[in-house]
């Protein structure tokens, strides 16, 4: 399997990041290829292939434009003055073939110190795990079998950063460059205002992992509080943020994983 391939997975549930125990699919090219990296019991229990139709974002009215880009002006604000946040999380992975929920529930920290991005995610429900983004390495560890599997971002580092900050410090101007953006419209999210966009991504590349997604803005904050990635087969993962503090007080020891003296690391070969 492709780095690129297997970081992307991976990470696709940074901000990203997918119900736990689905069964990965495979591309018709049969390329970016993921039945290898399921195989082994690190990888099956975390993330499925993100591998998604193509859409055509709708045309978008003279208005929309202009509110479009009052949310994105927001965005370069908000990704301008950012360093830190801090917010609970709820990810729910829905299998349309089986008709089953998948819910994870935690919290997740960002920190931005110059160029270099940080992220921290604890997953409290069901099962404890910790995702530790930093250095340019991807860390996920599982306490109850002692683990850490690491995937360097090694070339694709830009690139997997910019997934790793959708709607956390990304701002509107890195948004477009990476993605058809199109303004659906305001909704109110547990009674935040917020400014609902479609993404459709540029990269052929990205397009074999999700086709669309949609980004609930917080129009006071210029931060996401909901997420939706669409799946052709009918596949849905929402992510709901709440309790969302940026600029949050976050102690250094957050961004390092609490091993013990059993934990095993182990890197992927490919």
């Amino acid at each position: 399997m492709k780095p690129f391939c297997r970081i992307l997975a991976t990470l696709f549930l940074a901000s990203l990041m997918c119900g736990f125990g689905a069964a990965p699919r495979q591309s018709s090219s049969g390329s970016c290829a993921l039945e290898d990296a399921f195989e082994s019991r690190w990888i099956l229990p975390h993330w499925q292939a993100w591998v998604c139709g193509f859409a055509v974002a709708p045309q978008q009215s003279s208005s929309g434009s202009c509110a479009l880009e009052c949310v994105l002006k927001k965005m370069d604000a908000a990704a301008a003055d950012f360093h830190t946040a801090q917010a609970d999380f709820v990810w729910d992975q829905y299998q349309k073939v089986v008709d089953e929920h998948d819910t994870q529930k935690g919290t997740v920290y960002y920190r931005r110190a110059g160029n270099e991005i940080e992220m921290m995610a604890e997953i409290k429900e069901p099962m404890a795990k910790f995702m530790l983004y930093k250095d340019g390495k991807l860390q996920v560890y599982q306490p109850s079998i002692e683990q850490v599997m690491s995937f360097s971002a090694g070339s694709n580092r830009n690139e997997m950063e910019s997934y790793l900050v959708l709607g956390f410090g990304g701002s509107g101007e890195d948004l477009k460059k990476t993605y058809d953006v199109t303004y659906v419209g305001e909704d109110r999210i547990d009674n935040i205002a917020t400014a609902k966009l479609q993404l459709i991504p540029k990269s052929d590349k990205v397009r074999n992992y999700f086709s669309k997604a949609f980004l609930w803005i917080d129009l006071s904050r210029g931060v996401s509080v909901q997420q939706q990635f669409m799946e052709p087969q009918g596949d849905q993962r929402l992510a709901k943020y709440s309790a969302v503090r940026v600029g949050a007080k976050i102690a250094n020891d957050v961004f390092q994983l609490k091993t013990t003296k059993k934990t095993q690391f182990v890197s992927p070969r490919g």
